[in-house]
């Protein structure tokens, strides 16, 4: 992209911060994507949300946004409807996407409806949280099993249950973050994440990340502070499975109607007795980490894209769900 070219895209904002329990995270990737894209001539700018008002954006002649935010009012359709009242063109999945993969529950039932392999699940609504309703989810869906937040990110309020002594707190402790809790079947097996880039048709998987984390413990702190946790990019699967991995993740992704860049979170589950390695999607995130632990930059080098051309090709596809009404300032 010519220098021109990368004067065409105006002045940038680079979301970062905002008020979620992954603000913490989106500071570091948004503060990422910024220097890369001044690196590349870009005219970028930080701005975080908690601090000023969206409509400053219009007021300061910002031209289009990169959503470096995470988590609530950052990637679950918040932030993107107000972007879209203002007619600023903001990079990844437009309102309805970020909605329905920002909820886990919702994100299932499009799948499920659609063929889409998930592990078996369980909502309990806050009116559906009572002792003797919490300990009849192993029953149904057997142990060990998840419980989680369906609505918050970066493995927040995640507890792995073994036995029913543990429901009861584990079912606390999403609650806690979210008023509905999701219990999950627990996969046992590989992890792996794989990164998408583009739109419909001519999106593109890009390699498969396989994530061997200590203990198969894949928390907040071994995905952003810890060294402990290992990547492989190559992955290691034999080539068909890695095909498999990202045919799934496409089609989880057109599926959910998602745009300009992903990253789906599977399971491979292995099971020698049983011959058995079946993939299982887990969840979709439309607006992915981009900090120096980050699995979407891993997998970009991997295909021979650097972390700065990344940025520049995610902020190139920026839009609006309302292409259309674009008419005058």
């Amino acid at each position: 992209m010519s220098q021109g070219d990368v004067r065409d895209l105006g002045k940038v904002a680079v979301l970062m911060g905002g008020t979620s329990a992954e603000r913490e995270v989106s500071l570091m990737s948004g503060g990422g994507v910024l220097a890369a894209l001044r690196s590349q001539g870009v005219d970028a700018h930080a701005f975080d949300p908690a601090e000023r008002e969206l409509q400053a954006l219009r007021h300061e002649g910002f031209a289009r946004v990169f959503i470096a935010l995470h988590g609530r009012h950052g990637e679950d359709g918040t932030v993107q409807g107000a972007l879209e009242l203002l007619r600023l063109p903001y990079t990844g999945s437009g309102v309805m996407a970020s909605a329905i993969a920002m909820d886990k529950v919702m994100t299932k039932r499009v799948w499920v409806a659609e063929g889409l392999p998930t592990p078996r699940w369980q909502w309990l609504a806050p009116g559906e949280q009572a002792r003797e309703q919490v300990m009849a989810v192993p029953d149904q869906i057997g142990l060990p099993l998840i419980v989680k937040p369906p609505r918050e990110g970066s493995s927040i309020g995640i507890t792995k249950v073994s036995g029913y002594s543990q429901m009861q707190d584990a079912v606390t402790l999403a609650a806690t973050y979210d008023a509905d809790v999701l219990c999950e079947e627990f996969i046992e097996g590989i992890e792996l994440t794989c990164p998408v880039l583009g739109q419909g048709a001519t999106a593109r998987a890009l390699p498969v990340v396989r994530i061997d984390a200590p203990g198969g413990n894949y928390d907040f702190e071994h995905k952003y502070f810890s060294d402990d946790t290992g990547y492989r990019c190559p992955s290691g699967l034999p080539p068909e499975e890695e095909a498999e991995v990202q045919r799934l993740t496409l089609a989880a992704y057109r599926t959910l109607g998602c745009r300009g860049w992903g990253r789906a979170d599977l399971m491979l589950r292995v099971d020698p007795k049983k011959n058995d390695r079946r993939i299982f999607l887990l969840e979709m995130n439309t607006s992915p980490g981009m900090t120096g632990h980050s699995l979407v930059p891993m997998s970009a080098r991997a295909a021979g894209l650097s972390y700065e051309r990344l940025c520049l090709l995610i902020l190139q596809q920026a839009t609006l769900d309302a292409r259309a009404g674009l008419q005058g300032g």
